[in-house]
């Protein structure tokens, strides 16, 4: 599950009843550290937290100190995960430093308020923060509508602590972000005074559509509500897509298979950060749900059919039957291009858990863009010298 995914809940408790906490957000990282800017953790006054800052090593140590420490407002802490001596002082192999941003429910509140919108809503974030100088803490957040695609669809979440001039510069950051989806520092003049600023982009919520309700869709949505994605399951056949059989899917549709990509687009919500899997069994629904899904102009982070690539094509070529096109070689192997099929990795899967695994771990490597290889052959090529 996401950070987001275990605050939130606690979030809304500590606020219903009025008490106070202490919000914990990496704002910097040197060397080696398990979490990036960005990860955050939330205290209670009881002692409940959720989320993590560190793999472990921190939580504790930030626990003891964050309410003392925030007394008279946000701060930004060091924490070092490796003495000069090369003693660990709080069980970390890691060997890094790690900037916590600690503030109170003053300042945390709007954030958390903003984050959750957009995690509903599953749009992306941006959230500029003034890490040092009197107005530390001071942020401007910019986010997306639904269907935001211009500036003028953005939503701003004023701060009312900011001036009109402060509030100006910091929303030029976080559109920044928000435009080029990245996350960067910057120093920048703030009432005179050179002031380090963190631009942080929040990415949307990924979403996956699980079009089949059989019984080897359910660890694949066990597996992605783990990763703290929205999950969904839709399929034509009302005894398999109830909710006995799926009781934690976000969503769950029966619904009369389309024919147009306009009726998926529309009822389904589908959005460009989303990935979807075909996998009903049966070839009349598999090639109706590819009819309506390919035409849409690649709207999907990814889109997998399980089974034989054959049996793709055979799909394929049915689907374009439904949208009334000549089923050439050349539409078949466009659309293929499109497609992860067979979806997954080869990991030697076999089982509806590993194969569920294997699914999840392309989708994952797809969304970040990552190489999917062995993290040891991965620095293993950064640090061949290249010659000079």
């Amino acid at each position: 599950m996401t950070d987001l995914g275990q605050i939130l809940p606690l979030w809304r408790e500590l606020e219903a009843t009025g008490a106070d906490y202490v919000l914990a957000t990496v704002v910097a990282v040197e060397g080696s550290s398990y979490r990036k800017p960005g990860a955050r953790m939330l205290l209670g006054q009881d002692g409940r937290r959720a989320g993590t800052v560190s793999g472990g090593c921190l939580e504790a140590e930030v626990a003891r100190r964050a309410w003392w420490l925030t007394a008279s407002g946000p701060v930004v802490e060091r924490y070092s995960t490796a003495d000069d001596d090369g003693e660990r002082p709080f069980g970390s192999g890691c060997g890094g430093v790690v900037f916590l941003l600690l503030e109170r429910r003053s300042t945390a509140a709007p954030l958390l308020a903003a984050l959750e919108n957009a995690f509903e809503a599953r749009t992306d974030l941006a959230i500029s923060t003034v890490l040092e100088g009197p107005h530390l803490g001071l942020r401007a957040i910019v986010g997306s509508s639904e269907n935001a695609s211009t500036t003028a669809n953005r939503l701003h979440f004023l701060d009312d602590a900011l001036s009109p001039s402060m509030d100006s510069e910091l929303q030029v950051l976080a559109s920044i972000a928000l435009d080029n989806r990245t996350s960067f520092e910057q120093a920048i003049p703030l009432d005179g005074i050179l002031t380090r600023v963190l631009a942080d982009h929040r990415p949307a919520r990924p979403g996956l559509w699980i079009f089949g309700a059989g019984d080897d869709a359910k660890p694949l949505v066990q597996l992605a509500q783990t990763l703290g994605w929205f999950v969904a399951i839709a399929d034509g056949r009302f005894h398999l897509a109830t909710h006995e059989r799926f009781p934690t899917a976000d969503d769950l549709r029966v619904f009369p298979i389309f024919d147009l990509p306009e009726a998926a687009r529309r009822d389904l919500r589908l959005r460009p950060t989303d990935a979807a899997v075909v996998m009903t069994h049966s070839f009349d629904q598999d090639s109706r749900i590819l009819a309506s899904l390919l035409p849409l102009g690649a709207p999907l982070a990814y889109l997998g059919v399980l089974g034989p690539q054959r049996r793709t094509r055979e799909l394929l070529a049915e689907a374009a039957r439904h949208l009334q096109i000549p089923a050439t070689n050349e539409c078949i192997e466009l659309w293929l291009a499109q497609l992860h099929a067979p979806t997954g990795l080869d990991l030697g899967a076999e089982t509806p858990a590993t194969i569920a695994l294997s699914i999840v771990a392309e989708i994952q490597k797809s969304l970040q863009a990552a190489t999917g290889l062995p993290l040891r052959d991965v620095r293993a090529a950064r640090e061949i010298p290249t010659a000079s």
